[in-house]
């Protein structure tokens, strides 16, 4: 009898912790915390020493509505989804496209915003069109952020079918500024930054083809859906009353 009540006990002990750390992580003390790249100009940038955006908004809006308080860390983009599934995130948002590979290891909330992937060239460059980059005899070398879906992407089409190299930087800048200095043939890279990127530097201009249109939406941990449901419910609830879009078109133009 002294062992099973023993085993009970232990049991208990077992759920009771695991229900505490439920507690925890859904609740995180107050806060919303969501990990970010802040290289990412409209979506994520830093004005001063703060962190705004497209991303920041929204994300600012579906903690207030939660009655949490919105904390944003900034971290090298190939860390967010692991600050997301290790619990030290609740929320990734960066521009962040939904991908059959991302959706194996996290959920993702609505889609709020959609992207384009297009491709950055110098003014004089001998690539004029997307489909140059799949032309037969292409070697290119493309410049991209590393494990975005820029990067994704022109690993399959380009690298893996043989017709280029993928130099892979921890920030779109970066791959701009090797754009610059020859180091690659062209960049791929979200519309929004790219705009950025040539508003600020002469010599570059985007080209007209498209390379791929993709949805944005946040991660979170599969191992906490009641947070998950309620970040979820409440971002429906800002896209369904024009928040999101009202925060989008600040930001971004309806051109």
């Amino acid at each position: 009898m002294k062992k099973i009540i023993a085993l009970l006990l232990a049991v208990m002990l077992v759920i009771g912790l695991t229900a505490c750390g439920s507690k925890s992580l859904t609740a995180n003390e107050g806060k919303l915390t969501m990990a970010t790249n802040a290289q990412f100009p409209p979506y994520e940038y830093y004005e001063g020493d703060a962190i705004v955006g497209i991303d920041a908004e929204i994300a600012g809006a579906i903690a207030e509505k939660l009655g949490l308080e919105l904390v944003i860390e900034d971290m090298e983009f190939d860390s967010i989804i692991e600050a997301v599934k290790s619990g030290k995130a609740d929320i990734g948002m960066a521009g962040m496209t939904v991908t059959p590979e991302r959706q194996e290891t996290v959920d993702f909330t609505a889609t709020y915003a959609t992207g384009v992937q297009v491709v950055i060239v110098t003014e004089d460059s001998a690539i004029t069109s997307v489909d140059d980059l799949f032309a037969e005899g292409a070697n290119n070398v493309v410049g991209v952020q590393r494990n975005t879906t820029g990067d994704i992407y022109t690993s399959g089409d380009i690298e893996d079918a043989g017709l280029g190299t993928i130099d892979r930087y921890s920030k779109g800048a970066d791959a701009v500024q090797a754009l610059l200095t020859g180091k690659v043939d062209c960049v791929v890279i979200d519309n929004e930054p790219a705009k950025a990127f040539v508003a600020e530097v002469e010599g570059l201009k985007i080209l007209d083809t498209e390379y791929v249109t993709e949805d944005y939406a946040g991660a979170m941990s599969k191992d906490n859906t009641e947070l998950y449901e309620a970040v979820n419910a409440a971002l429906e609830e800002l896209i369904a009353d024009g928040t999101v879009q009202s925060i989008i078109d600040k930001y971004i133009s309806a051109e």
